[in-house]
């Protein structure tokens, strides 16, 4: 029957706890009490209209959720992060022995995922007045109000702007390319008046996307700007897909991110394995010798690591702590 109390879902309140030396008149009444505790349990149930106890035949108690679509798109949203709405607080109130089926609900009621009773009973949202109409509503509204959480989160901004920096960095050096080509013939058209005033137009939007950088970069992950500089920060961000994902790869990933198809080419039998990838690009990399670079590369993907983890994790600011380890272990390559 549909919303009737399963008792074979309950034997966890029988689990073989007795000693088998226990007198048998105490082991009766622990079972008489475990089995008082079972009729007297509620079961918490959350549903997008409203939060509810249930005894295991009805309802017996509920706070019903606002009649509007933004208020239940609320509620979704913070049910989707595993926070605990105000409602359900206040619906467990007074109550003991409240089970539930949620992990996030896990601190109001006690949690056990597999009674069946959370499956098969049935609280219909027309039963309190709630359409399906409102749910798609409501629906909508936490898909658009996801989408521009997405939208606004500040390293995807970095991605787009270490992207564009890099397009016109490189459009800048054709254009340089073809302007010395121009310059060496006999007579160069006038034209080239014009992709020269491109080519300072271009240079001028680099150094400022370069500043804009620097200083979003401060404020996105002031560690790692630190650490590897603005924009092998960036470049570091765009390639693992996000700061938070940077922030869980180990520094041996970090280390060869950029080098994939190296990578690719060794695991297929051809080549050796990449020792860095764009980390190369850090300014470090060029004060030492080539035989010390590897080291250097493991030193620096290391920091980087450590740096990202503290930017997204703890905000702690270990940029003066991160620079001296680096300049400690430096020397310590360098004069090996």
């Amino acid at each position: 029957m549909p919303g009737s109390l399963d008792y074979s879902d309950l034997d966890y309140l029988f689990a073989p706890t007795d000693s088998p030396h226990e007198h048998p008149l105490l082991n009766r009444k622990r079972y008489i009490k475990r089995f008082h505790r079972m009729m007297t349990m509620h079961y918490l149930i959350t549903q997008w209209f409203g939060t509810f106890l249930h005894d295991g035949k009805k309802v017996v108690k509920t706070i019903l959720f606002p009649k509007d679509e933004k208020e239940v798109a609320e509620r979704l949203l913070m049910i989707k992060k595993g926070k605990i709405l105000e409602e359900e607080k206040e619906l467990v109130k007074g109550w003991k022995d409240v089970v539930t089926n949620d992990v996030r609900l896990s601190k109001i009621a006690e949690y056990h995922p597999n009674v069946s009773l959370f499956k098969t009973v049935e609280i219909k949202p027309e039963t309190y007045g709630f359409n399906l109409g409102l749910l798609q509503k409501a629906s909508v509204k936490v898909a658009e109000s996801e989408t521009m959480e997405y939208l606004e989160k500040k390293d995807l901004q970095v991605i787009q702007m270490i992207k564009s920096f890099d397009d016109l960095v490189s459009f800048s050096n054709n254009l340089s390319e073809r302007l010395n080509e121009w310059n060496s013939l006999p007579s160069p058209d006038d034209s080239i008046i014009v992709i020269s005033e491109l080519k300072k137009q271009v240079e001028h939007t680099i150094d400022s996307l370069e500043e804009a950088i620097l200083q979003r970069m401060q404020k996105v992950a002031p560690n790692l700007a630190t650490v590897a500089g603005p924009l092998l920060g960036a470049r570091l961000i765009m390639l693992a897909g996000g700061l938070d994902r940077l922030a869980r790869m180990p520094a041996s990933t970090i280390q060869i991110i950029g080098a994939e198809r190296a990578l690719f080419r060794y695991k297929h039998g051809e080549g050796t394995p990449p020792k860095h990838g764009v980390i190369f690009q850090h300014h470090l990399m060029r004060k030492v010798k080539p035989s010390q670079r590897g080291k250097v590369a493991r030193l620096v993907a290391a920091k980087c690591a450590t740096a990202a983890k503290a930017d997204v994790f703890t905000k702690r600011d270990l940029s003066a702590e991160l620079k001296k380890d680096i300049t400690k272990r430096l020397r310590e390559i360098q004069h090996v």
